[in-house]
């Protein structure tokens, strides 16, 4: 059985993770309402329209979240 290296799990995950959080947001931005819709439908009946409020976009914010998830996904070869 090979043995994966830490670095590059690490590395893989990390990227993973910013390509599936950069995909999501472009799809809420694209389709809102669909996105709503299924985020109802995923968690059984749950109204998220509720708890939505509309929020300025802030680039700052979005790449604040996209540092923690690739240092967060990097940092799984630690474990």
């Amino acid at each position: 059985m090979t043995k994966l290296n830490p670095w590059v799990f690490g590395l893989v995950v990390a990227i993973t993770v910013v390509i599936s959080y950069v995909l999501c947001t472009l799809f809420w931005l694209a389709f809102t309402d669909s996105s709503m819709d299924f985020l109802n439908t995923v968690f059984h009946g749950m109204e998220f329209r509720k708890i939505y409020g509309p929020a300025a976009f802030s680039l700052a914010d979005y790449l604040t979240v996209l540092v923690v998830f690739t240092v967060w996904g990097h940092s799984l070869h630690c474990i």
